[in-house]
């Protein structure tokens, strides 16, 4: 199911990204700067390690992948008809989730 998952999410993302506020916010924060093209890095290059197929703003999904230096991001998108929505992009947190970032602790 993920695999096909991913491909709705890269097929949206090469129509439209439209980032939502609170994805901006996190972004532009002064500890993490993440750039739009690593978000879109992400998502060509990332693999869903979490699914939410019951999300309230649809079907979403969390996104592993690398940035700038290799550094672990992590991306809460929704594919829609004309664009993907990214929800959050993150650096995650070493405390809170697994050596290699796919899972929670």
């Amino acid at each position: 199911m993920n695999s096909d998952f991913i491909k709705i999410i890269r097929h949206a993302a090469e129509k439209k990204i439209l980032f939502l506020p609170h994805a901006l916010s996190q972004m532009m924060h002064p500890k993490r700067m993440i750039s739009s093209d690593e978000i879109r890095e992400v998502i060509m290059q990332g693999i869903i390690i979490e699914d939410y197929p019951e999300d309230t703003r649809g079907h979403s999904a969390l996104v592993l992948g690398k940035g700038i230096k290799e550094r672990p991001i992590h991306i809460v998108c929704s594919p829609k008809n004309d664009y993907l929505a990214i929800i959050t992009a993150y650096i995650p947190e070493p405390t809170q989730w697994s050596e290699d970032y796919k899972r929670r602790l």
